[in-house]
């Protein structure tokens, strides 16, 4: 199926079936592979792109659904305000172990503080909670996101 996909701001034509996942689009036919695939469900998070500024989980996601429609990866995520800020939150506040998550905690974060600025523990906990981290450190992500939105608490 011939499609156009906008990706991190620039235009692709694909030839893909239609029920294929975004996640094998972006990693396999575009090569954008910082989007990681946990499970296949879109239960753990790991896949999370941004749509049209809404975390959406890759995996599960059909390619034919994503026309006309503005897809935010890991890879540009830092190119404004809101996602270098968390990056570099997730960076002072040493939130990775072994990161295989992190894009995706990253994305969900991002999202989060677009919408909310200031957002509560309890709006965090809800913004985050399709978010496996397998490491635990979720201590640390809660602090990185109070970093990133300058909120007091946001140490490690």
């Amino acid at each position: 199926m011939a499609l156009s996909l906008t990706v991190n701001g620039k235009s692709y034509q694909l030839d893909v079936p239609p029920e294929m996942p975004l996640l094998w689009v972006l990693r396999d036919v575009i090569g954008l592979t910082g989007t990681k695939f946990g499970c296949g469900i879109a239960a753990c998070g790991a896949c999370t792109v941004h749509v049209d500024g809404q975390p959406v989980r890759s995996c599960s996601t059909p390619t034919s659904a994503m026309a006309n429609k503005k897809i935010t990866t890991i890879e540009a995520i830092g190119a404004d305000k809101v996602g270098k800020a968390v990056q570099a939150a997730w960076i002072d506040s040493g939130v990775p172990q072994c990161g295989y998550c992190q894009a995706g905690q990253i994305m969900s974060a991002a999202a989060l503080l677009k919408h909310n600025p200031k957002p509560t523990d309890a709006d965090i906990d809800d913004a985050m909670s399709g978010n496996i981290c397998r490491c635990g450190t979720y201590v640390r992500i809660r602090a990185a996101i109070k970093r990133a939105a300058g909120q007091k608490g946001a140490t490690t």
